[in-house]
């Protein structure tokens, strides 16, 4: 199971950090990442990192937003900063273990 946090709302410029944590067998966790799925709009990946520690953005938060993961807690983050409106959207968390797990979605709404 994930479990996500952090989502809220925030000002045009602000920063907001969102966490995921798993629960079970973190060990075999591989790659991580974050989605987004703004209103009438598809799902899209946000920012990934692999069990190594390779990274990839989406080119929209590419120097705003960052990712990270803790091994030892199963945990992944999203640092986001310099926000804006166009960035309002359920962010949701993905691990892998021998299959895709998905966290229950965080609303991260940005005010103009």
């Amino acid at each position: 199971q994930l479990q996500a946090s952090g989502g809220g709302l925030v000002q045009t410029g602000g920063s907001m950090r969102l966490s995921c944590a798993a629960s079970g067998s973190i060990s075999s966790i591989t790659d991580m990442g974050w989605y987004r799925q703004a209103p009438g709009k598809p799902h899209v990946l946000v920012a990934s990192i692999s069990k190594r520690g390779t990274i990839d953005y989406a080119d929209f938060v590419k120097g705003r937003f960052t990712i990270s993961r803790d091994n030892a807690k199963g945990a992944v983050y999203l640092q986001m900063n310099s926000l804006k409106p166009e960035d309002t959207a359920v962010y949701y968390c993905n691990m892998y273990v021998r299959g895709n797990y998905w966290g229950q979605g965080t609303l991260v709404t940005v005010s103009s």
